[in-house]
């Protein structure tokens, strides 16, 4: 199947590529990322591959669809960049990759925390120029603190699985918990009031939806324990941002490590070193000593690329067979035929 592969890097070209030789899809890769403004460059391609920062919105469909595209391909977890209903009105497919690696996230979420708590960030320029002062280096043991771990899907359940190992009580909330996991280590489900009353660590491993956007907002945090460290490496949109700097600015929030921001469109994936960011509450995030920001990596590891570009082409494949994969998010739509 010819495919248009939208918002690419070198590191997505070299795993597709790589991929690609077990499945024989002619792949053909775009810098820009898909939006109404670019989707007439998928004019002639019967799919397309998309990931996070892409707007596939009902506008953009439509026109994907008169251009002949019968497939969208996420190259990730999330959807909420789809207009799912949309896609099933318009015949269109849409398959994700459900699961890459939840080691690689859950691990970076860990990395974000040691490095806030032991001012890793800090204390490596100090050094780089020569200074050995270890004054506002303290941080605190994470043994024995109390993590919440809020959803405990793939990538939550290792989370906490490393956080038990490092110590930690750990406390949950889940819609649908799973007591296999708290049975197997011994971890608790709370609800969420209590798990911000008592958590000094808490960690998002939710999708985001209507019902979890700004999940984090100015009540929630108020309901806080006062110095909590909190952690997103999911979805930028379960933080109003607002909320999340007026808790730092009054200390209820302690830390923030974030590897994802709810306006990184058009910013995360950039070099913006040589210009003015113009989003001015990332900018002051930016500006805070307790905050460490990455520009959504958690899930950069090779073997997540690997799994990626495998499962994704692996996708497209099956919807071209005829069949339709467990991964598809739209009900139950087999590939329409060729026009």
């Amino acid at each position: 199947m010819r495919i248009a592969v939208f918002d690419t890097h070198s590191y997505d070209r070299h795993s597709f590529d790589e991929a690609n030789q077990a499945f024989g899809h002619d792949l053909k890769y775009f810098e820009s990322r898909l939006s109404l403004e670019t989707v007439a460059l998928a004019r002639g391609f019967e799919g397309v591959c998309v990931f996070v920062n892409d707007q596939l919105n009902r506008p953009t469909l439509e026109a994907l669809k008169a251009g002949g595209v019968r497939l969208v391909a996420l190259r990730c977890a999330g959807f909420n960049n789809v207009d799912v209903a949309a896609a099933e009105e318009l015949d269109l497919p849409v398959v994700r990759v459900p699961a890459y690696s939840p080691y690689a996230v859950a691990e970076h979420t860990v990395a974000l925390l040691m490095a806030l708590n032991r001012k890793i960030y800090r204390a490596y320029a100090r050094v780089r120029e020569g200074n050995f002062s270890l004054s506002g280096l303290v941080g605190f043991d994470v043994h024995g603190k109390t993590v919440g771990v809020i959803g405990t899907g793939k990538i939550g359940q290792v989370f906490a699985r490393i956080m038990k190992g490092f110590g930690c009580e750990v406390l949950a909330y889940d819609k649908f918990p799973n007591q296999d996991l708290a049975d197997e280590i011994g971890l608790r489900y709370v609800s969420l009031d209590e798990l911000y009353e008592r958590c000094d660590i808490l960690s998002l491993h939710v999708p985001l939806a209507d019902d979890s956007l700004h999940m984090i907002d100015k009540a929630a945090v108020a309901r806080m324990k006062r110095g909590v460290i909190l952690l997103n490496t999911s979805r930028g949109g379960l933080i109003e941002t607002a909320a999340l700097i007026e808790g730092l600015k009054t200390g209820k929030i302690g830390g923030a490590g974030l590897d994802v921001y709810e306006h990184e469109a058009g910013v995360f994936f950039e070099d913006f070193s040589n210009r003015v960011i113009q989003d001015d509450e990332l900018a002051r995030l930016l500006t805070f000593p307790n905050v460490v920001i990455t520009g959504h990596q958690a899930f950069l590891t090779d073997t997540a690329l690997h799994n990626i570009a495998e499962t994704t082409l692996g996708n497209i494949s099956t919807i071209e067979a005829g069949e339709i994969p467990p991964t598809c998010v739209t009900r139950t739509l087999a590939l329409p035929p060729r026009t």
